[in-house]
């Protein structure tokens, strides 16, 4: 691990001063730019499974788990929390978000509650948790809770990117050998078992993975905003898109450019004003970005089914 961190900290020096401007910027670009990539990947299957809202569940429920996660890891003395999630932690964190995940799907298929009511059940019983926990939190350790909440991409470390990059890998490897059984599990699952796909298994494979994007991504983009990163690019493609492999890279794209954009904005308005003191956030930056881009797609998408309509 230690040569991975050493070959991250001089790929970021290199880019810094080849492009004459910061380490710590060129850091959270490569954030983005990796937490775009999952987000827009698996962002259109969020989608065509109707599943905004668990997802939503899953951000907030990891703000308990990265917070047990810290805890335990402090009272073990297994590292040092104040500044950074160390790999105890994070390994805590993920297992807490799929069990959740799980337990939200397993208790939809067991009862015959609608599928927002026993999210509900779980966001509430999370969000106390994490209430409880963030208390002892502060009593034992100086670590920054908005970081949790909102995130903080340029300021992470070398071992945070090398996370991230493994996650995009595994993502990859993942969605790219069974994007085809993925899909007919959430867009058509009556095709899904004529043809034999074991349904429950690909949900929850899928679940498991939503967990670990949304857990190890939570310190670039924040649990409040990592939500609207696998949501909001995703529902602009939908608005543009003609079947789901347009949506797919549409998704991919409009996330890359709005955490792109969202990055540029945030470095350029403090210029603009005139004074570094006047700092923006990067994630909040780059979300409200990618609201902009869902209204220009619903003006878009309107004019285009109206020229066709002619």
């Amino acid at each position: 691990m230690t040569f991975l961190t050493d070959a991250v900290s001089r790929l970021t020096s290199s880019l810094a001063g080849l492009f004459g401007t910061d380490d710590f910027i060129v850091t959270g670009t490569i954030a983005i730019v990796i937490v775009s990539l999952m987000c827009g990947t698996v962002g259109s299957l969020v989608i065509s499974n109707r599943m905004a809202f668990f997802s939503d569940a899953l951000a907030h429920c990891a703000i308990a788990g990265v917070t047990l996660g810290l805890i335990i890891e402090l009272k073990a003395a297994l590292g040092s929390p104040d500044r950074t999630v160390g790999g105890f932690a994070l390994l805590i964190t993920v297992a807490f978000g799929a069990l959740v995940g799980i337990g939200i799907a397993y208790v939809r298929e067991k009862t015959a509650l609608g599928s927002d009511t026993v999210i509900g059940v779980f966001f509430a019983g999370a969000l106390g948790l994490g209430a409880v926990l963030f208390g002892i939190l502060k009593q034992i350790s100086n670590m920054d809770v908005d970081q949790l909440l909102f995130g903080s991409p340029n300021f992470l470390s070398e071992i945070d990117l090398v996370r991230l990059a493994g996650v995009a890998i595994l993502t990859a490897l993942l969605v790219g050998a069974r994007y085809n059984q993925l899909v007919f599990a959430s867009f058509n699952p009556s095709l899904a078992r004529s043809r034999r796909i074991p349904m429950r298994a690909y949900n929850y494979l899928f679940i498991i993975l939503l967990a670990l994007i949304v857990n190890v991504c939570l310190l670039t983009v924040g649990a409040l905003l990592i939500n609207a990163m696998l949501i909001v690019p995703a529902a602009t493609a939908n608005n543009v898109s003609r079947n789901m492999r347009q949506m797919f890279w549409w998704s991919i794209g409009l996330s890359l450019f709005s955490g792109l954009a969202g990055q540029w904005t945030s470095l350029w308005i403090p210029s603009l004003i005139g004074t570094k003191r006047f700092a923006v956030g990067t994630a909040g930056c780059v979300i409200i970005i990618s609201v902009l881009c869902f209204g220009v797609s619903m003006i878009a998408s309107r004019w285009m089914k109206g020229r066709q309509s002619r």
